[in-house]
């Protein structure tokens, strides 16, 4: 009796593209202008924002509004922005409030993330359901308007840190980076008499920068970027934030003064002193955000390896 030894044909699953195999010249050539063409729509309203801060009126009259070639360095605007006192008061409010902010929000979220990727934890099921449940139903604007009022929490900076300190979102990626953790680690810590506590310390938090580091960046830009909040529960002028004081500069047309209760109106300003200021507000995200981008390549790293 023979054996007839059927030859299987190399399946396709899991190789790359043919165009991938066997690059061409025509497509390296497509890619390369694709990719340019993205950055450049990036890029672009990035310099002609620059570009027409650092302009003179006269020069943005006579480009139309926005400069995309410079014609000399006016640093005017910014001078204009840091004497009137609001811009310097709104970025040392929002400085303060994305500091405490991102530390008291990086707190709850991993507090609470250890304690949900316990299974072992009391009432695991129900703690679940009640951190969940916010990411599903949002809570109304008058409930949260009266809880806040009622705590005597109006016109302070706590007014725009505690109401957003746990986002549902992070604390399900936290969470789920935390479970895929190898669960003898714990149980070796817990059988040396570690605390819970210092388990979390000791081993979870080191095992866990880069995921620590991405929701502290995305905790830290949703501080920075804060002003509905503002718009809530602010009714004094020197407590807004950067991004409320911006926006009485682009919509209002008009600084509001850091003193007294009532929004002062000064003369409308130029277009090169609203375009310093959304280059002052977007300038520390842009700052910040190369160190932190290792932390995100690192992360997705992990993340495809885990699964």
């Amino acid at each position: 009796m023979t054996d007839t030894v059927v030859q299987q044909s190399p399946t396709r699953r899991g190789r790359r593209p043919v165009w991938e195999e066997n690059p061409t010249a025509i497509g390296q050539g497509f890619k390369a202008v694709l990719l340019g063409l993205l950055v450049l729509s990036v890029l672009f309203p990035l310099w002609v924002i620059l570009v027409t801060s650092l302009s003179s009126r006269e020069t943005i009259a006579e480009a139309g509004g926005l400069v995309v070639v410079p014609k000399g360095i006016d640093t005017s605007a910014y001078a204009t922005i840091f004497a009137g006192g609001a811009v310097t008061r709104a970025l040392w409010v929002s400085t303060l409030v994305t500091v405490i902010g991102t530390a008291v929000a990086l707190t709850v979220t991993v507090l609470a993330a250890y304690g949900l990727s316990q299974p072992r934890s009391l009432g695991y099921r129900w703690l679940l359901a009640y951190f969940l449940l916010p990411f599903l139903i949002y809570p109304p604007l008058v409930p949260r308007y009266l809880v806040v009022t009622g705590l005597g929490l109006k016109d302070t900076i706590w007014a725009l840190i505690l109401p957003p300190a746990i986002s549902v979102f992070n604390l399900v990626v936290v969470r789920g980076f935390f479970q895929g953790i190898p669960q003898e680690l714990l149980d070796s810590a817990r059988i040396d008499g570690a605390s819970d506590f210092r388990t979390l310390a000791r081993i979870v938090l080191p095992l866990s920068r880069a995921v620590i580091a991405v929701v502290g960046l995305f905790y830290a830009v949703s501080y920075w970027n804060v002003w509905f909040d503002a718009l809530l529960f602010m009714d004094r002028n020197d407590m807004y934030p950067i991004q409320r004081v911006l926006q009485s500069y682009l919509l209002a047309g008009q600084a509001p003064h850091t003193s007294g209760g009532t929004t002062g109106v000064t003369m409308p300003p130029t277009e090169s002193i609203k375009m310093a200021v959304v280059v002052l507000t977007v300038a520390p995200i842009v700052a910040v955000y190369p160190f932190i981008q290792r932390h995100f390549v690192k992360g997705v790293l992990i993340g495809a390896v885990k699964g």
